[in-house]
Formats: C-alpha cells, structure tokens, sequence
C-alpha cells in the first residue's frame, strides 16, 4: 500500500488572497461572515466557525492554465490561518458523506478511468491505491456534488 499525505492549498497561494490579490479569473475574493455550516478552509482544511469572516475566490489549483486546470470556487478564512500539517489524516473539511478521488498525471491532465465518487471513509484507501500507478502524480479530493476543489493528495516521502 502506498504511504500518502494530504496537501492543502499551499501558503503562498492564500498570502496572495490575504495580501489583497485577485483570484484566478482576476477579481477580488468576496468577503462575508461565515454562518458555520459546511465552510471549508483550503488553507487549514478546518471549516470557517460561524460569524468568523471568509472568503469566497475562484481558484486553479493546478501550476498553468490548460484545458484540464478546473478552476471554481473555494473559500479561505479571511484573516491567515496556519497551514494543514497532520498530512496523514484525513483532513476535518472532509464532512460529507462522498468525494471524488481523481488522479492526474504529470502534465496535470485526468487520467480517465482513475476518478471515482468515494465514499469518505475509503479515501485513504483510494488514493493509496490509485497513486500506485505510475502514470498518476497526484490526486485530487472534489466534492461529489458540486466538483469544488477540497485538497490534494500525494505519495508520502
């Protein structure tokens, strides 16, 4: 079995968004407060506490722009949070009853075939097992109803 972690959103990319940047269609995050119910922080990869302020921003969670880099909506606590670290648990965000666990390659395109909705408590499994192929670099955690970008999953050093 492949040995994995999860990676949240990487640091530079939410300083970005604090520091007053524009998200990836070039327009400023929205602010509001959250209410508390299913607000997940790419960041912390902890949900945003109810009446904490948040952020709403298109993001591409993938180095370029090419026909597979999805780009949509994620939110992020509004004021710097300290980065996702327990890498070998499955992330708090992680709520619902499903995600889709997708594999990419190393050109960061699908891999067709690898992608599946999971239910939550089989992600670690998933993904250690797609991410035995060689042709997958990492995988993705989506939501399996709105395809929103949660967090990445690669093989543990």
């Amino acid at each position: 079995m492949t040995k994995i972690r999860f990676t949240a959103m990487p640091t530079d990319d939410a300083m970005h968004i604090w520091n007053g940047g524009a998200d990836a269609y070039g327009i400023t995050p929205e602010r509001f407060v959250s209410d508390g119910d299913g607000n997940p922080c790419r960041h912390c990869l902890e949900h945003i506490a109810g009446d904490e302020p948040a952020l709403l921003f298109a993001y591409r969670a993938f180095p370029t722009p090419q026909a597979f880099a999805e780009t949509g909506p994620i939110l992020l606590h509004a004021t710097p949070c300290a980065r996702y670290v327990a890498e070998e648990c499955l992330p708090p965000i992680l709520s619902s009853p499903d995600y889709i666990v997708r594999g990419y390659d190393h050109a960061d395109r699908i891999v067709y075939g690898s992608g599946a909705v999971t239910p939550t408590a089989d992600i670690i499994d998933r993904a250690s097992h797609i991410l035995e192929r060689p042709d997958i670099a990492y995988v993705h955690v989506r939501s399996s109803r709105n395809n929103c970008y949660h967090c990445r999953i690669d093989r543990a050093a």
